[in-house]
């Protein structure tokens, strides 16, 4: 084999490897946010030096999965339409934000003691905007709530969908049940509220 071409196969089984530990890390991380590096080394079929070699530490392999997967999550919520009734819009988006969080949640927590460097910063800002922009494109067309904040209202879906997949985990909430159930919830969240005759005064 020429020099380049035997070059150009290394390359291509470094990439291949590369891949099959981030499958691997995602995969782990998904049973357990505990899993170790030898977890991750057998399931993705190499040994310690070629996962080290990839990646340093295990910080480093962490955020290369959850990276991964929010990029790939975020390609899927591209594809939802949110042109037209914000409410159908947010339903849907809750229901795609669903297997994306469900998914990442341990992965998720497994990063929750790496400091957070701007590559994961970065694939969290666009779903994040998503979910912001069409909340206040709801508030200005009258269909959700105004009294509260859109950033709050956002960080209040962000902890339902949280909720549901620590829920699902547990076995608390069955899995064909959640993505309904987080999508009634976001838009009882961001609904306008009935109008009443006696409120109760609030402290202030």
């Amino acid at each position: 084999m020429a020099p380049s071409a035997a070059g150009s196969a290394r390359r291509a089984d470094a990439r291949q490897n590369a891949e099959k530990i981030v499958r691997a890390a995602i995969t782990c991380l998904g049973r357990s946010p505990e899993a170790s590096m030898n977890d991750i080394a057998k399931e993705a079929g190499v040994g310690r030096v070629t996962l080290y070699g990839h990646f340093p530490s295990r910080e480093a392999l962490v955020e290369a999965a959850l990276v991964r997967l929010l990029t790939e999550g975020d390609k899927v919520l591209e594809a939802v339409d949110l042109t037209g009734d914000p409410r159908d819009g947010l339903w849907a988006l809750m229901e795609s934000s669903w297997l994306l969080i469900a998914q990442a949640a341990s992965v998720q927590q497994a990063a929750q003691t790496v400091p957070p460097p701007g590559q994961v910063r970065q694939p969290h800002a666009k779903p994040e905007q998503r979910v912001h922009d069409l909340i206040r494109r709801g508030q200005a067309e009258g269909v959700f709530r105004t009294d509260i904040p859109a950033d709050l209202l956002a960080r209040v879906l962000h902890h339902i969908l949280l909720g549901a997949a620590t829920d699902v985990a547990a076995g608390r909430l069955d899995t064909t049940d959640a993505p309904h159930l987080v999508a009634e919830m976001a838009l009882a969240v961001c609904a306008v509220p009935a109008p009443t005759q006696h409120r109760a005064a609030r402290p202030r």
